[in-house]
């Protein structure tokens, strides 16, 4: 519902997130709500935002505890914002925190708020564990007992049992099979190599490492428990074991992906600040850049026909194609792309999608492909398989770094983002300078 006569542009000032780190590392003993009031509260400091009433706070985590139902308003509640601030957790797998940023553009965009901020978080190291539902069911019913012999009746029946944990399955509910394995299937079907892929994390940890040698990350990231820099980032001498490494997907013979070409098990937050050109003017902020057109996607990776069937990770693949025709640009209008690493191989199965003809007349509808990219301009500080992935948090992670760029390059226009998630879906956004 637009609120006045025309919309708004939806400025980008700019983001903070914390150092991204192992799975059971320097975050082993921290919570989602411990890391995403942490990020909020940087980005709060870095923009003097305290006290100040936000139009919304809209983030998200994959990863969640039943005690987590409020986690954006509680960690808005301890980050400093006015907390007449209201809040909102929403959540579509790895690509929450950029489809967080286009819900709060939106409402930017129709008048409905001045500012808000997108986020994300996830804590790998501080997944829930899960006991049987027979004995929750069990532990109802001696809840809802109206008499201490019912009571004791009911959790007689607790056997050795029901203490065993049920280990959280990363599956596909369709298909049963783990997005690693989805996206061997996909690697195999793009005849993507173990070369290529070995290739991509290699540059992946050198941009991102020169990133962080030349300054790149400092206003972007705030220290958090005693980390200053992403942990995962590997030096050349630990890149060298690359060919090394075995499959870890499919230990067949014929798999490709490695824990060196795939993303790691991370834990951390990012958050980004979203507003009006008139907020962001009367308060001295900078627009860093304009965030122009968002799309979301979602694929049959489960069709019973094989011939109707896509691969789990290939929903950008479409998605960017149908943003580009809203915005009337073609592949080739960019400046930077960033395409969310999950893994090396689905990065090129996207890309070899785009360059095929095939693909896009039979899946697209187009007369000719998209055509290609120049890999110079694609992941330049690098990406998640360096900087590593907590899964609610790469969207506004990528949101701050390509809007950084733009403002840091004059000749710059404009940046693709596209992130792949569960679920046979995907996000893209496009931003632009003036």
């Amino acid at each position: 519902m637009l609120v006045g006569s025309q919309p708004h542009r939806v400025a980008i000032v700019g983001g903070v997130r914390l150092p991204f780190a192992r799975a059971y590392g320097a975050y082993a003993d921290a919570t989602n709500a411990t890391l995403l009031t942490a990020s909020l509260r940087g980005l709060v400091e870095r923009y003097g935002l305290q006290g100040v009433r936000l139009g919304e706070v809209a983030a998200g985590a994959v990863i969640k505890h039943s005690r987590d139902f409020n986690l954006t308003r509680e960690s808005v509640l301890d980050s400093g914002l006015d907390p007449h601030t209201p809040a909102l957790d929403l959540q579509r797998a790895c690509g929450t925190s950029l489809e967080a940023a286009i819900l709060v553009a939106n409402k930017i965009a129709l008048g409905q708020i001045d500012s808000g901020i997108a986020a994300g978080v996830d804590s790998i190291s501080d997944t829930p564990v899960v006991y049987p539902r027979s004995y929750q069911r069990i532990l109802m019913k001696a809840f809802r007992a109206r008499s201490l012999g019912a009571r004791l009746a009911a959790l007689s029946g607790i056997r050795a049992k029901h203490f065993k944990p049920q280990v959280p399955d990363a599956g596909e509910p369709r298909t049963g099979l783990s997005m690693g394995e989805s996206c061997e299937l996909m690697a195999k079907r793009w005849q993507i190599s173990r070369a290529q892929q070995d290739a991509l994390a290699l540059e992946s940890h050198r941009r991102a490492s020169e990133a962080w040698d030349n300054g790149f990350f400092d206003d972007l990231v705030v220290p958090h428990a005693g980390l200053e820099r992403d942990d995962n980032i590997r030096p050349a001498a630990d890149l060298q074991k690359l060919p090394s490494l075995k499959p870890c997907f499919d230990r067949s013979g014929s798999g490709t992906l490695t824990a060196g070409n795939s993303t790691p098990l991370t834990d951390g937050a990012s958050s980004v600040l979203l507003a009006s050109e008139s907020w962001a003017r009367e308060r001295g902020l900078p627009i860093l850049a304009w965030l122009r057109f968002g799309k979301a996607w979602a694929v049959d990776f489960a069709a019973k026909e094989p011939d109707a069937r896509e691969g789990l990770l290939m929903a950008p693949a479409y998605a960017v194609p149908a943003m580009l025709a809203d915005a009337g640009l073609t592949l080739q209008d960019f400046d930077y792309y960033e395409i969310h690493e999950a893994f090396a191989a689905q990065v090129l199965c996207t890309l070899k999608a785009w360059e095929s003809k095939e693909f896009c007349q039979t899946r697209l509808g187009f007369r000719e492909a998209l055509g290609s990219i120049n890999p110079e301009r694609l992941n330049v500080r690098g990406s998640s398989i360096a900087i590593g992935h907590p899964f609610a948090a790469t969207g506004s992670r990528i949101v701050a770094t390509l809007a950084k760029l733009l403002a840091h390059d004059a000749t710059a226009r404009r940046g693709l983002i596209s992130v792949c998630t569960a679920g046979g879906m995907g996000v893209t956004a496009i931003l632009e300078k003036n």
